[in-house]
This record gives C-alpha cells, sequence and structure tokens, in this order.
C-alpha cells in the first residue's frame, strides 16, 4: 500500500523550539515500506516500486502489517554517513546479478523516522510524539533497518554537531503534527550548505541554465562543474546576458559558450567524486 509522503517546507534557517524535535537529515532517497498480508513492497516517494533494488529490506518481514516511512541510505565506513552517489547506485541496479553484487559491496540501511500503520490501523491523525512513541517499541526485523534519533527544543546545538560532520542537514518536526500527504510547513528542514566559487563558462539556449567551470590544479584550462539552474533572479539574468555578449567565443546545438570572466558563488549539497557540483543554486555574482 503506497501513501503519499509528507513532504517539508525549507526554514530560513537553524532554530530552537521547545514545540518541535529535531532529527539529522538522511542523504539518501525517500521510501515507503508496506508489508500487507506478508507482502512487503517498496516505494519512492513518487510511487515508483523499488521492491527489487533492495533485497535486504524487502526481504525482511514484521509478525504484523506494518507502513513505515523513511530514508534509503548507505553508509560510508570511513566518514560514518551516508553517501549519496552509493544510493543512486544501487537505486539505478536493474539486472538481478547487479542488485545481488551491490548488496554484498553496497549494502543499505533503511532508517525510519514515522509508522503510518500498525497492525491494520491507520496512524496518521496521532500526534508525531504518539506515532514516534510507537515506533520505538518496534522489534526491527534485521540489521538493515534502524530508527531515525532525535533531540527535543535544541535545533541549533544538533545544527552544530551536523556541521561539524559535514552531514546534509536538520528536519525540525512539530511535535503535535499529523501526517498528511503534502508539503506542511510543521515539517521543515534547514540544509548544512557548502559553497563555492566558479566561472560561468556558457549558457543553455533552451530552458535556463548558465556552465559552470572551475580552474584545473595546473591553473590553466577551465574543467566542467556542473550546470547552475536555480537562485538567479531576472535581475541576475539581465545582468548576465548584458556583458555576456562581448565574450561569445562559439556555440552549438544546445549552448553558447563564452570566456571564463564572470566569476559567482554558489551554494551546493556537496562535490560529487566525479568533480561536479551538486545541486548548485546561484548567490550572488564575484566582482
Amino acid at each position: 500500500m503506497f501513501i503519499s509522503p509528507m513532504l517539508l517546507e525549507t526554514a530560513a534557517g537553524p532554530f530552537s523550539d521547545s514545540r518541535y524535535i529535531f532529527e539529522p537529515k538522511i542523504d539518501g532517497h525517500r521510501l515507503i515500506y508496506s508489508q500487507q498480508n506478508g507482502i512487503v513492497r517498496l516505494f519512492t516517494r513518487h510511487n515508483n516500486d523499488c521492491t527489487r533494488q533492495y533485497p535486504e529490506i524487502s526481504s525482511a518481514l514484521f509478525p504484523y502489517d506494518v507502513v513505515l516511512d523513511g530514508e534509503i541510505a548507505c553508509v560510508d565506513p570511513m566518514a560514518g554517513i551516508s553517501d549519496f552517489e552509493s544510493v543512486m547506485s544501487r537505486f539505478q541496479a536493474k539486472k538481478t546479478d547487479k542488485i545481488m553484487q551491490l548488496t554484498a559491496s553496497l549494502p543499505v540501511t533503511f532508517v525510519v523516522f514515522d509508522i503510518l500503520s500498525y497492525k491494520g490501523e491507520d496512524l496518521r491523525s496521532l500526534p508525531l510524539m504518539e506515532r514516534k512513541a510507537i515506533l520505538a517499541e518496534l522489534t526491527l526485523p534485521n540489521a538493515n533497518f534502524g530508527i531515525v534519533p532525535y533531540i527535543e527544543g535544541a535545533g541549533e546545538a544538533l545544527f552544530d554537531q551536523i556541521q561539524a560532520r559535514n552531514m546534509e542537514g536538520v528536519v525540525a518536526k512539530r511535535k503535535d503534527s499529523t501526517y498528511v500527504s503534502r508539503r506542511s510547513a510543521a515539517w521543515q528542514k534547514v540544509i548544512n550548505w557548502s559553497y563555492a566559487d566558479v566561472f560561468i563558462t556558457g549558457y543553455r539556449k533552451a530552458e535556463f541554465g548558465w556552465l559552470a567551470g572551475v580552474p584545473t590544479s595546473s591553473g590553466g584550462k577551465m574543467r566542467p562543474s556542473g550546470i547552475i539552474e536555480f537562485g538567479a533572479t531576472p535581475t541576475h539574468k539581465k545582468a548576465f546576458y548584458g556583458v555576456s555578449k562581448q565574450l561569445i567565443t562559439g556555440e552549438d546545438r544546445e549552448y553558447v559558450y563564452v570566456e571564463p570572466k564572470i566569476k559567482a558563488r554558489v551554494k551546493i549539497r556537496n562535490w560529487t567524486k566525479a568533480g561536479l557540483l551538486r545541486s548548485p543554486v546561484f548567490t550572488e555574482f564575484i566582482v
């Protein structure tokens, strides 16, 4: 049984409030675990069935029907935190032999933070803390399941710890919140952004996108580092296109290329292993 998940609003910044609990934000992908009549099915937040991709989760049975909400994580043993690229390697695997190989080399953990149905009873109308109490009493079926920890009130202190460990961020949830299948201000996220300075090396002809580049280690050529699609206001775009006309060096079917003279600061989730910006958001030009 798929239940459309409750989604997060974005908080202005870290905060503390006794009406909220605060959880570490897990860097993986959302998962709804549904066990009905002894059959387990796993769904992404968009109702895509991913039962086959995670046999270490889908083969685990509770002694009763249950629907759980959480995140699929793939923990880097060196850093002790979830690695998003490893999660995507697991999610994108389709062939059975590849899935089984990755189950051994990149095992996942289902980090549970909510319980939506228990022994056939819909729990979504209960306050969050009552659902948390029921969740805490569950006996998890194997070592690939975990329950996300939380603290009450002290969101800023938790965020400081998250920053120190270079984790993704913090989720704030009102203690009295019921579970609704939409975006709600009762649940908010605070992302632990990193920042990078890049050069704009071109732009997309169709929908908006600035090509980003960074100097190579030798300081000569530019190395492509991704596409900036978000954050720029109409004023920023107008300023860029006014200046870039004099910097055009060529074009192809998709892009116009410019000299790397315009520098910008972006906020990012992190750098990927391939040296690309993950989820870059423009913040300002650097003059």
